[in-house]
């Protein structure tokens, strides 16, 4: 009996930098979904909380944070959809570059949703326990929810960057 193991190391292979962009926006559309269903169903929040949070990161705590989050401001919201969706391609591109590097994208049945699972898992400790020293109103946000929408974070983005950089592959190997 012969045992196979596919140990992966890294080769330095550039992603497919349009499939990360789109899986990082489109995984970020996403949890930012979860995470509306999560505050206000579980968390008992204010509808526009998590847009206030995330609109501070780029314009501050100061004028967001203390405006009424039962409220609708376009502005914040605006800004907040896109701050999210900045740092979603942003993280989605980080993904790929791992996935192409390691060539994780080879087997997207159970390589690509393990490692983005372990990708959100790790993006959720980055973004609510060492960046809260710069942001520490995301102190309010750690929970199970979230770590949860962050894991479906990572797995979507990175089935479904495994699938559309095989897609253009092919695409770009027949014309």
């Amino acid at each position: 009996m012969e045992l196979r193991l596919r140990l992966h190391h890294w080769e330095g292979r550039s992603p497919d930098l349009v499939a990360a962009a789109v899986a990082g926006f489109a995984a970020g559309a996403v949890l930012m979904v979860l995470e509306l269903l999560w505050a206000g169903a579980m968390m008992g929040e204010a509808p526009w909380r998590i847009s206030q949070f995330v609109a501070a990161i780029t314009m501050g705590p100061y004028s967001v944070l203390h405006a009424p989050a039962h409220v609708f401001d376009p502005t914040i919201v605006g800004v907040a959809l896109a701050t999210h969706y900045v740092l979603g391609i942003s993280f989605g591109l980080v993904l790929g570059a791992v996935v192409a590097g390691y060539h994780y994208d080879d087997d997207t049945r159970v390589s690509l949703p393990v490692i983005g699972a372990i990708f959100g898992a790790l993006l959720y400790l980055l973004n609510f326990f060492a960046l809260t020293e710069v942001f520490p109103w995301f102190a309010e946000m750690r929970a199970w929810g979230t770590f949860g929408a962050h894991v479906v974070f990572g797995i979507t983005a990175a089935v479904l960057y495994g699938k559309l950089a095989q897609y253009r592959q092919r695409r770009q190997d027949q014309g």
